[in-house]
């Protein structure tokens, strides 16, 4: 997959020229305040301060703007020196162009045909046997290594929810399976890990190891006061609307951080870039 920039599951798919991976000097980890923690905290690394500045950037690295606390950027470029850093990875699809790096691997109807993403083109993975999961988490945890050896903080596993996007050949017991597997690594490495989105299996995001949230359009869809219910104060938002944004702001932006971004997740400087906060 290297070194296309690996994509969300709602925003629409920007794929930014990128930098290899490089440590970065001097990359801090913040801490937040005991009481903004939930009742469980990473096993081995640090959750990002709680209502903080952050912005989502895994369409292309910049600067960060002023006050920026807390960044999410793709596994393939370096982390922002000095700031909490969230390394994000495309962890239950395969990317466009990379589909043949997984092999049997790919989930396959009954009739041997790949089974797609067909929003965003990405070949679901096959998590339907515990060999199959851990031949894909050796692949994932690979990655999950160059992020804690660049210096990122924590790592964000995209498209946890593909299970709803299988013509129903996976369950959510597979995807749970699975990312306890990369939980347990990132935890290893020292590295928090994030549940993205898929709020119907947070009620377990304790036993899985799950140790903070970063969800899109929560405020879209009026489920924000839900995340908290399972995470605390331990979440990132963005939101791709200003309704989505107001609704967030107004339910949770005193609480939790919040970021409105463009679809494209664009690189400052970029047509089309948004960047709000509350």
């Amino acid at each position: 997959m290297e070194p296309i920039v690996s994509t969300p599951s709602k925003p629409l798919r920007a794929f930014a020229a990128v930098a290899l991976l490089a440590t970065a000097a001097g990359c801090g980890q913040a801490t937040a305040d005991e009481s903004d923690k939930p009742d469980t905290v990473a096993t081995a690394g640090t959750l990002p301060p709680a209502h903080a500045a952050w912005d989502y950037q895994i369409g292309g690295p910049y600067t960060p703007a002023d006050g920026v606390t807390v960044v999410s950027r793709d596994h393939t470029v370096a982390p922002a020196t000095g700031l909490y850093n969230i390394c994000y990875l495309n962890a239950f699809q395969a990317q466009p162009d990379a589909q043949s790096e997984w092999g049997d691997l790919l989930l396959t109807d009954a009739g041997g045909k790949v089974v797609m993403d067909v929003d965003w083109g990405e070949a679901l993975l096959d998590l339907r046997t515990d060999e199959k999961r851990r031949r894909i988490a050796a692949k994932i945890n690979v990655w999950i290594d160059d992020c804690a050896s660049a210096g990122y903080d924590a790592v964000e596993p995209d498209n946890y929810d593909s299970f709803s996007r299988s013509q129903g050949l996976l369950k959510p017991e597979h995807a749970t399976a699975y990312i306890q597997m990369l939980a347990d690594h990132a935890h290893e490495r020292k590295l928090a890990i994030a549940q993205k989105n898929t709020l119907e299996l947070a009620s377990q995001r304790e036993s899985l190891g799950l140790d903070f949230a970063v969800v899109e359009e929560c405020g879209e869809y009026d489920e924000c006061g839900k995340y908290v219910d399972h995470f605390g104060t331990a979440i990132v938002v963005v939101e791709y609307s200003d309704e989505g944004m107001a609704t967030a702001c107004k339910t949770v932006g005193d609480r939790v951080s919040v970021v409105r971004r463009d679809r494209d997740v664009s690189a400052a400087g970029s047509s089309g870039h948004v960047y709000k906060t509350c």
